[in-house]
């Protein structure tokens, strides 16, 4: 029997798991040189993300922390796809988690009107990279990106999501 899996918006009862998870994907999986003081987002998730056309989910299996994803409004319409991240045991098919947190944003989004997802990664996510373009979104050039949005350093690669 799989375990379900629950989508849930972020309350600050799960800022540890969240942390946790994240800094453990970014540098023990892809040695990442980047902390949690690199990252003041994480410590603030309601004031950052949780405004305006932005909000913050966490995927749940058994209480406990396995992915999340947030939307940060950029404005115009507007919105950055960012904390994309699942942990190892529940990546792929067999838990469909990723695609459970995308759907779930880009309905989200959808119900506010929003008309572009953006999102930046880095290269060495490979895997993230065909998820991405497998579910509709479109490599674009840097400079393609809307004013608004907030490039990381580690960000080297760049996609857009209309919302049809």
């Amino acid at each position: 029997m799989v375990n379900s899996i629950f989508i849930k918006e972020y309350s600050s009862e799960y800022q540890s798991q969240v942390v946790d998870l994240i800094l453990h994907i970014q540098q023990n999986e892809y040695d990442i040189a980047i902390t949690k003081e690199d990252q003041p987002d994480l410590l603030e998730i309601e004031s950052f993300y949780q405004r305006g056309n932005g909000n913050f989910w966490v995927a749940l299996s058994e209480g406990t922390v396995v992915g999340t994803v947030a939307l940060l409004d950029i404005g115009d319409h507007k919105t950055a796809l960012r904390k994309m991240f699942v942990k190892k045991s529940y990546r792929g098919q067999a838990f469909n988690v990723s695609h459970q947190l995308l759907h779930h944003a880009i309905d989200w989004a959808r119900e506010r009107a929003i008309e572009e997802i953006y999102l930046g990664t880095t290269p060495q996510f490979v895997a993230a990279h065909r998820f991405y373009e497998k579910n509709g979104f479109v490599s674009i050039a840097l400079d393609e990106l809307p004013v608004g949005f907030p490039i990381m350093k580690v960000d080297k690669k760049f996609y857009k999501y209309i919302i049809q």
